[in-house]
C-alpha cells in the first residue's frame, strides 16, 4: 500500500501497477481533485470509501488516500491473442465476472496455469484484488499467468467473437451440459460471481451456455471447482484432437 495523496500521484506518474485507489468520502480539496483527474487520465480505478475502511487498512497518517498496489503487471488482451495466433496456438481464455473471494481467484489462477490457459480476463471493478494473498493462494501461478483487466466485459466478449474465439458461459441456467459442446476451436469460458453467477448481460453475449451436471441436493459448485472442471474438459478435448 501507498499512503497520502502526493505519494499516490507520484506512483501513478511512475507507471506503477495499481490495483485501485481508495479515497475517503467527504474529502474535497485541490490536491484530491488533482489526484482524481490524474487517475482518470491514466485509467486508474478509484473509489470513495468511509474513513473506517481506510483506518482498518492502516493506522498510519494516510491523509484520506490509500493506494492498493497490484501484485502483477496487467497484460494487453490484444497482445495475448495476437501472440497465440502468431505462434500457431489457439487462444484459451478464462473470463471472471465479479469473483470477489481472493482465495477463489488464486485457486482459479493456479488451475489455469496448470492447464495452459492463455490469460485470465477480469473487469476493472467488482473483482478480488490481485494481492499478496491471491499470489499465495495461486501457489505463485500469477507470476506466470497473464491477467488482462478490461473496462467493459461486454465489449471485450464482442471483440473476442470477432477474433474467432467461441465464448462459453458456465452457468446452472443452461440446458446443455459442458460435455455436449465441442471445444475444437479458440475458446473463452466465463465464470461468474460466488453470489449470483454470471450477470444476465454477459449471458446474452455468449455463444453457448453450459452447465456442469450434478446429482446431489446442493444447487451449485464452488466457483474455483467449477472452473477446474470446465478447464480440464477443454484440455481433455484438445488432447483427444491432437491424437486423432
Amino acid at each position: 500500500m501507498i499512503y497520502g495523496t502526493r505519494a499516490v500521484m507520484e506512483a501513478i506518474r511512475a507507471g506503477r501497477p495499481i490495483e485501485r485507489i481508495l479515497i475517503q468520502k467527504g474529502i474535497s480539496n485541490d490536491l484530491v481533485r488533482e489526484l482524481t483527474q490524474l487517475a482518470r487520465k491514466h485509467d486508474v480505478v478509484f473509489t470513495y470509501v468511509p474513513p473506517e475502511k481506510l483506518n482498518r487498512l492502516s493506522s498510519k497518517n494516510h491523509q484520506g488516500v490509500i493506494c492498493l498496489m497490484s501484485a502483477v503487471e496487467y497484460a494487453s488482451l490484444d497482445n495475448i491473442i495476437h501472440a497465440a495466433y502468431s505462434e500457431g496456438r489457439e487462444p484459451f481464455l478464462i473470463i471472471l465476472d465479479r469473483i470477489t473471494d481472493v482465495r477463489n481467484f488464486g485457486a482459479i489462477a493456479r488451475t489455469a496455469e496448470c492447464v495452459g490457459v492463455s490469460a485470465l480476463v477480469i473487469a476493472e471493478k467488482g473483482n478480488a484484488p490481485i494481492s499478496s494473498d491471491a499470489m499465495k493462494t495461486s501457489a505463485g501461478a500469477l507470476n506466470h499467468l497473464p491477467v488482462c483487466r478490461e473496462k467493459d466485459l461486454n465489449k471485450t466478449i464482442t471483440a473476442l467473437r470477432e477474433n474467432g474465439i467461441m465464448v462459453v458461459a458456465c452457468t446452472e441456467k443452461a440446458s446443455k451440459t459442458i460435455y455436449e459442446v465441442e471445444f475444437n476451436r479458440p475458446v473463452a469460458i466465463i465464470l461468474g460471481s460466488e453470489e449470483d453467477g454470471i450477470s444476465n448481460e454477459l449471458l446474452r453475449y455468449a455463444d453457448e451456455l453450459v452447465k456442469i451436471p450434478m446429482k446431489g441436493q446442493i444447487g451449485s459448485l464452488n466457483v474455483s471447482v467449477a472452473a477446474g472442471i470446465a478447464m480440464y474438459e477443454v484440455l481433455r478435448q484438445s488432447m483427444l484432437k491432437q491424437l486423432q
